[in-house]
């Protein structure tokens, strides 16, 4: 019990710290003060399935805790061994983005434009997270629903949204 309260402290010390702006910040004024904390890891749940169309995976977050938070507007989604990670649909920064308590966010990764293309690579699984600071969650081909690989060229992916609907229109 006590190596925890020794622990806590410091992040508590840090947490603070952090939440005050610093000079030539960009998070300064009302609004700065009124972005709710990042999504503790233990509060998101993250999933992933085959969409029906089979270039596509769906994917969402849930905030699972009691209180708004935020998570990096453009999920992360990287490819079993390969390099590099989804591009985002419109291209775009990092930044945050609100789920509401209890709420889920919702994107579309399109893994490839043509499943006959001869470049394609073959995955046996993806990962995703919702804050590139962060560890994610993997998924198996076969848990994701896509067989026992996931085709991958030039991936891309949606910015989270309030609907898969919305998601998939970004595809588009």
């Amino acid at each position: 019990m006590r190596f925890r309260s020794v622990l806590a402290l410091p992040a508590a010390a840090a947490a603070l710290l952090l939440a005050v702006p610093q000079s030539g910040s960009a998070a300064t004024g009302p609004a700065a003060a009124a972005q709710p904390a990042k999504c503790a890891a233990r509060s998101v749940v993250v999933r992933a399935h085959q969409a029906a169309d089979p270039r596509v995976v769906h994917i969402s977050v849930t905030n699972r805790s009691a209180r708004t938070c935020t998570v990096d507007r453009i999920p992360t989604v990287v490819f079993g061994d390969l390099d590099g990670a989804a591009l985002p649909v419109p291209p775009g920064d990092s930044g945050p983005y609100r789920i509401g308590a209890g709420r889920t966010a919702y994107a579309a990764v399109r893994t490839i434009a043509d499943r006959a293309d001869p470049e394609a690579r073959r995955v046996g699984s993806i990962s995703v997270s919702a804050d590139p600071a962060r560890f994610g969650r993997s998924f198996t081909a076969r848990e994701l629903g896509a067989g026992d690989a996931v085709l991958v060229w030039e991936p891309v992916t949606t910015w989270w949204r309030s609907s898969q609907a919305a998601a998939d229109r970004q595809l588009s």
